[in-house]
């Protein structure tokens, strides 16, 4: 790559300016990759809890639902679900972690009270407002798991663009451009090198040609002297 670089004092000014640049975004990275990496990691301890909590509250549920069927049989549980007049709305907004947009999931209408399930209270027992009280918890684990679930399938994401990106000024962009600056200046090293030798030898040959100039008038004046002399 090296060789395809014009050997000259502007490029070698312009290489200079995109390694500190380079540098400087490379710094800048690498302290986002380390900042969204805390972030990933408090919101993977937070995952844990939440799927640790929705296992617990499947399970739950599931004993729930399991003990009124037992208890009022399939039909009456079937119809104190389908009694349900009013169902869970979900809201999306979204907030910015490190650069980052991730979900913030609301909820509401998801916990009722006995009045607002529809069915009759009279004519159910227990079993069934537990099981139901049960699901309704069950259902707001499943938002928060999606929410934090997102979340850190975005951070994670982003984690990994923003590590190529480091990676890529590290061991690809900076050692090409710094690669081409050493090759420039040991060629404007070689030029100056060549110049200064070129130089000396038009200086010697000039005090050469001078030195030569001198003998040769000192000659012609030495000639001139013996004419006269021998004149005389």
């Amino acid at each position: 790559m090296a060789k395809d670089v014009k050997p000259t004092r502007k490029n070698l000014m312009q290489i200079e300016d995109r390694i500190e640049l380079s540098e400087r975004g490379h710094d800048t990275l690498e302290k986002k990759r380390d900042g969204l990496i805390m972030e990933f990691m408090d919101i993977l301890d937070q995952a844990q809890d939440v799927r640790s909590g929705l296992e617990d509250n499947y399970e739950l549920a599931q004993q729930k639902i399991n003990m009124a069927r037992a208890m009022e049989g399939d039909v009456a549980v079937r119809g104190a679900a389908a009694a349900l007049k009013e169902h869970p709305e979900i809201t999306t907004e979204s907030k910015n972690i490190m650069g980052v947009v991730v979900p913030q999931i609301e909820s509401s209408k998801v916990r009722k009270g006995l009045d607002e399930r529809g069915y009759g209270v009279l004519g159910t027992s227990a079993r069934i407002d537990e099981a139901a009280e049960a699901y309704e918890e069950l259902l707001e684990s499943i938002i928060l798991a999606a929410e934090v679930e997102t979340a850190m399938k975005k951070m994670l994401t982003e984690i990994e663009t923003t590590k190529r990106r480091v990676n890529a000024l590290e061991f690809k962009l900076l050692p090409d451009l710094k690669e081409n600056q050493e090759y420039i200046e040991q060629k404007l090293e070689e030029q100056e090198r060549e110049e200064i030798f070129r130089l000396k030898k038009i200086k010697a040959k000039k005090e050469q040609e001078e030195k030569e100039e001198r003998e040769a008038a000192a000659a012609a004046d030495a000639a001139e002297d013996e004419e006269v002399v021998t004149a005389d």
